[in-house]
């Protein structure tokens, strides 16, 4: 039952990892000018993806000094991500042992 409850965060938390991809990517478009922003339909995809990442972002960039427009929070939350994904495979590994 346990090792479930790891697996649904590992798979919460690469889910997670996938938005913020998707959003950065969106966002290089946006930028220059490949997407369409008149679009309705994107624009209701970018804000919710928007809502999603900013709180997470937020805390990040309080921390990092500021890079002259390049936006370096998203690379961090994928690493405290990954890294988040790396402690709760090895605790449920531990667990597993130890429940053996």
């Amino acid at each position: 039952m346990l090792i479930a409850l790891f697996n649904i965060a590992d798979l919460l938390l690469r889910v997670l990892g996938w938005i913020i991809i998707v959003q950065v990517i969106l966002s290089w478009l946006i930028a220059f000018n490949v997407l369409n922003t008149s679009s309705q339909g994107l624009r209701a995809f970018v804000g919710a993806l928007e809502r999603i990442t900013d709180p997470l972002y937020r805390p990040i960039r309080k921390v990092m000094p500021d890079f002259g427009g390049i936006d370096f929070s998203p690379l961090v939350l994928l690493l405290v991500i990954q890294i988040l994904r790396m402690l709760l495979s090895g605790l449920a590994v531990d667990l597993a042992y130890t429940a053996a």
